[in-house]
């Protein structure tokens, strides 16, 4: 791979997993090559699961580069969701780089990249950014990103309805759906739940 020294790269960012009672949040960040082909392409929710499983192994193989950052329901509920996804965006963004470097044994200058982030909250990288309210619906790389953090969390819920059976967590993954909050009352909380979140909180307590 090689990257023109006056080339702007640019990344975008997006997250999964903001509002789940349950799991953790996923942050991804992309860079897309150059008119790279990607059918269908558009905001994670807005695509069947089928597609977003399609459009996940042309964007990952295909990408110049890619990283995800990942923090579970304990430091969420330690440091707030918003603190949270900054630092998911950060770490998925400093992975993005250690993989260009690792590809071409340079470090990427910053003036050479620009973070493109869903929404507007405040953020915490080093390297320039801009938010944007509704990125994922009309810029490419931050509907890209928007599918690799979607799946990626997807799976993962998936292997924890394994690992929690009766949550039924392959089928909401996690959200605050009539079904997620009838078997959270019924069963209590578990490992992965989001205490600071209202409705974890009043289920754990309800007698």
């Amino acid at each position: 791979m090689v990257i023109q020294s006056n080339t702007l790269l640019i990344a975008g960012v997006d997250e999964a997993g903001r509002g789940p009672l349950a799991g953790p949040v996923v942050c991804a960040a992309v860079i897309l090559k150059k008119g790279q082909k990607l059918p269908g392409l558009n905001d994670s929710k807005k695509l069947s699961e089928k597609k977003r499983e399609k459009l996940y192994e042309l964007i990952t193989k295909n990408c110049i580069s890619y990283g995800v950052g990942v923090l579970d329901n304990l430091y969420i509920d330690e440091h707030n969701i918003v603190k949270a996804v900054q630092k998911a965006n950060e770490i998925a963004v400093d992975e993005l780089l250690e993989k260009i470097e690792e590809k071409t044994g340079k470090k990427l200058k910053a003036e050479s990249l620009l973070v493109l982030i869903d929404g507007c909250d405040k953020q915490i990288l080093k390297v320039p950014f801009k938010t944007i309210i509704k990125g994922d619906t009309f810029i490419r790389e931050i509907m890209a990103a928007s599918i690799i953090a979607k799946v990626t969390r997807d799976r993962m819920m998936k292997k924890y309805d394994e690992m929690y059976p009766g949550y039924e967590f392959a089928r909401h993954k996690g959200y605050d759906t009539r079904l997620h909050r009838s078997l959270l009352n019924k069963l209590k909380p578990c490992e992965i739940h989001r205490m600071s979140y209202t409705p974890v909180y009043e289920a754990y307590n309800m007698r």
